[in-house]
């Protein structure tokens, strides 16, 4: 009897034991069921801002294409805009060079039509040829040029410069062409070419100063007026300068 008594006891304390260690695995499982259900909290957390983050980014991305494309856009139009208004200068200018040269053109019809060669005669030059338009050299480099009007007497050639309007650059110009026709044709020739080269500078409008300007270094002055040309009468002393 009192064997089965201890028995009985000991049972009792072992199923107890083991009621306790049950026990304690229910409190762990409880505790990780809660460790696991703030991680998923916290996962679903990160997850939520990163979606919001990725939503923000994707609308500022969304906001810098459309400022871009409305960049990109007014830019073009400003380009069109430009490439317009080059458009109509260049038309201009087309216009302006094709008036500027019927007007230079003008001048030479009515220095060749009129008496220029005459008052050249009556200035000693015995003119008896001449030519428009004269290029001489090699094209794109240095020394290679155009006369617009070249009168010959044999021994004498005059270069003759044609403007609209004459400013003293162009009187420079002039010389430094005279120079250079006179090394093209030395080149040439071998320097056995004994002719001598003047010039003149002839426009519809000329300037006091420039006519004095262009006397001083040895030029004739040549002016319009309407159809006529007339040689401005060189100051006393007055000797063409020759190259």
């Amino acid at each position: 009897m009192k064997v089965q008594s201890e028995e009985t006891d000991r049972k009792m304390q072992e199923t107890d034991r083991k009621m306790q260690e049950t026990d304690r695995k229910m409190q762990e499982t409880d505790r990780k069921m809660r460790e696991t259900d703030r991680k998923m909290r916290e996962t679903f957390e990160q997850m939520q801002t990163r979606s919001e983050e990725a939503d923000r980014k994707m609308r500022e991305t969304f906001e810098q294409m459309q400022t871009r494309s409305g960049e990109a856009d007014r830019k073009m139009q400003e380009t069109a805009e430009q490439m317009r208004k080059t458009e109509e200068q260049v038309q201009r200018t087309s216009r302006e060079i094709s008036a500027l040269g019927s007007r230079v053109g003008e001048i030479v019809e009515n220095m060749i039509g009129g008496d220029i060669i005459e008052q050249f005669r009556a200035l000693g030059y015995d003119v008896t040829e001449y030519s428009r338009n004269k290029i001489f050299g090699r094209k794109g480099t240095g020394e290679s040029g155009e006369i617009d009007l070249l009168l010959e007497d044999g021994d004498i050639v005059i270069l003759i410069e044609v403007k609209t309007t004459l400013k003293i650059d162009d009187v420079k110009d002039h010389m430094e062409r005279l120079e250079k026709y006179r090394r093209h044709i030395d080149e040439k020739n071998n320097n056995i070419d004994r002719r001598k080269f003047i010039g003149a500078v002839a426009a519809a409008s000329v300037a006091d100063h420039v006519v004095k300007f262009a006397q001083r270094n040895g030029l004739y002055v040549i002016v319009q007026s309407g159809k006529m040309v007339e040689i401005i009468t060189p100051p006393e002393g007055f000797v063409a300068k020759t190259w």
